[in-house]
């Protein structure tokens, strides 16, 4: 389970369909978690996330994850409010020890597929302000780009320094020996895939079951006989 998170414009996308594209496609499925849906809003917070995992042997790719419940939720707490939990009647009733038990939360979560054999990657692509600022710009300044754009790009970017907060804490919080995260700059595009990509493949060559799929013996046996076949058509 490969989870992506950064601020708005720091290559998500782009990067999943660089880094991926030579992946069998039938082995990967990227999942683009939005806004909460009234349904998703009737469950706990990590029921959609539970909810979107793939069977052991293929890649589910998270494009922002459950993280976003301790990051966006918490630049805007307001947002907890619509999950409707008890004791939690007003933005007054959000502690600490909310966020505390929060973190641990997701910690247990992501132990659990640990502990189950998925191997859980987490990557922050840090992307500075003015590099965003000018991605920005990019987007509004090029017609075929421009529908990429949302007002909501501008207006979070006056919450930058609560969001590297809270970066900072869910990053510190909740790399774990199971579950790391890497930070990686994401200023570079090219340099951050290219990051991504290695960490990935070394993390591959860690676990001695992961392997290219192999033939069975009989196919093996027989491949001169199905290329004599085809080459004689």
């Amino acid at each position: 389970m490969v989870c992506l998170q950064g601020m708005d414009i720091a290559g998500k996308d782009s990067l999943i369909r660089e880094v991926f594209k030579s992946f069998d496609a039938g082995r990967v499925v990227v999942i683009n978690f939005k806004k909460p849906t009234t349904t998703e809003l009737a469950h706990d917070y990590l029921w959609r996330h539970y909810k979107a995992l793939l069977e052991k042997g293929q890649f589910t790719v998270f494009n922002r994850s459950h993280y976003e419940n301790v990051l966006v939720s918490r630049v805007h707490p307001e947002i907890v409010l619509k999950e409707r939990l008890p004791h939690i009647n007003s933005i007054s009733d959000i502690t600490e020890t909310f966020w505390e038990n929060r973190f641990q939360e997701i910690i247990n979560f992501e132990n659990q597929l640990s502990n189950n054999g998925i191997i859980v990657v987490k990557f922050f692509l840090h992307l500075g302000k003015e590099e965003q600022r000018k991605r920005i710009l990019r987007r509004l300044e090029k017609p075929k780009h421009q529908w990429k754009f949302a007002p909501e790009d501008v207006k979070e970017r006056g919450f930058w320094n609560d969001y590297q907060k809270y970066y900072e804490e869910a990053l510190r919080k909740t790399s774990t020996k199971k579950s790391p995260w890497y930070v990686v700059p994401a200023d570079d595009k090219v340099l951050c895939r290219y990051i991504v990509l290695n960490i990935l493949n070394e993390i591959s060559k860690i676990f001695s079951d992961v392997h290219y799929p192999e033939l069975s013996p009989e196919i093996k046996e027989n491949i001169g006989q199905y290329k004599f076949t085809l080459l004689k058509e």
